[in-house]
């Protein structure tokens, strides 16, 4: 029994460390700044998934605290969808002198 709960302790601080370790680096990724936003929420996804394997049963901690980081990286870093980012005119040059007279 004794050797039971260092070996609960030793497995809760893996899983914590490498959960740490997740969320960080889903972070950085999404710093990069180089994922569409369909990417990242595709990642955040993952993330959720790989964290609640880890900790059954904590949707409710992950949503109440790392959901709002994660959706402020997002809002931040992601590069804009396709299609939606409104082109300029291209502007037609100048006539030159000779064209003016």
């Amino acid at each position: 029994m004794s050797q039971e709960r260092p070996d609960a302790v030793a497995d809760e601080l893996r899983r914590a460390r490498q959960h740490r370790l997740l969320v960080d680096m889903v972070s950085e990724v999404i710093r990069q700044g180089r994922l569409s936003r369909e990417e990242a929420e595709r990642l955040v996804a993952s993330t959720r998934a790989r964290a609640l394997d880890l900790f059954p049963g904590k949707a409710p901690t992950f949503d109440l605290v790392l959901a709002p980081r994660f959706a402020r990286l997002v809002a931040e870093f992601t590069l804009p969808a396709r299609g939606k980012v409104i082109p300029f005119p291209r502007r037609r040059p100048a006539p030159s002198r000779s064209e003016r007279s």
